[in-house]
């Protein structure tokens, strides 16, 4: 499998799971491998995504269970969302295809005790920020070495068909700023492979 920077936080996103969770729903999730993964560990799941064709690919590759999932082809920005029934809400590098507002929906939709947690992308703003991408920039090219002597031996590449992809605007100042008003008590930390995990819990 080809090096992905969002498959990289899958275990770590994972370990955001509430104690309990039973529910969760996860925002533009493209081919459906994060939702999957969540099922894996007992959750109902349900996917949503804007693209046909992604969900389209989601549907057919199935769960592995013991949880479900069920795919929907929406908008999360119009989509009917039921009031504190998730336990957890990701987003895996999709906030930025919407308004960042839309989290208030989102939070909403949290059960009492649930977690939203946000993988995202922005723009550095401080020195650390800075820091921490450019040293990701030898872990990169070092990752996908690896990744492209293994596909040599293993024949080929993967040729999954990629998620719809869209420029972000926001700086880590700005994400900083809206998640401190919108989600008040939320973390925003800044990740390797240009990335920042933003989490929150309902109460």
């Amino acid at each position: 499998m080809p090096f992905n920077h969002n498959d990289r936080y899958h275990p770590r996103l994972v370990r955001l799971v509430p104690p309990g969770a039973r529910t969760a729903l996860d925002v533009g999730c493209g081919s459906g491998r994060f939702a999957r993964r969540l099922a894996a560990h007992g959750l109902d799941v349900e996917g949503i995504d804007p693209s046909a064709e992604m969900i389209g690919i989601a549907t057919a590759t199935g769960s592995p269970g013991p949880g479900t999932v069920t795919y929907r082809h929406e908008d999360v920005t119009t989509a009917e969302l039921p009031q504190r029934r998730y336990d957890v809400i990701t987003c895996l590098a999709s906030l930025h295809h919407v308004p960042f507002e839309t989290v208030t929906r989102l939070r909403t939709a949290l059960a009492p005790g649930g977690v939203l947690a946000v993988l995202g992308l922005a723009t550095p703003s401080t020195a650390a920020d800075h820091a921490t991408w450019l040293g990701a920039a030898p872990v990169n090219v070092a990752a996908r070495l690896l990744v492209h002597v293994g596909e040599r031996l293993n024949g080929g590449a993967d040729d999954e068909p990629r998620a719809p992809v869209r420029d972000w605007i926001m700086s880590m100042a700005d994400v900083r700023t809206e998640a401190a008003r919108l989600l008040p008590g939320s973390t925003v930390r800044t990740l390797l492979f240009w990335r920042y995990l933003l989490s929150y819990r309902s109460v």
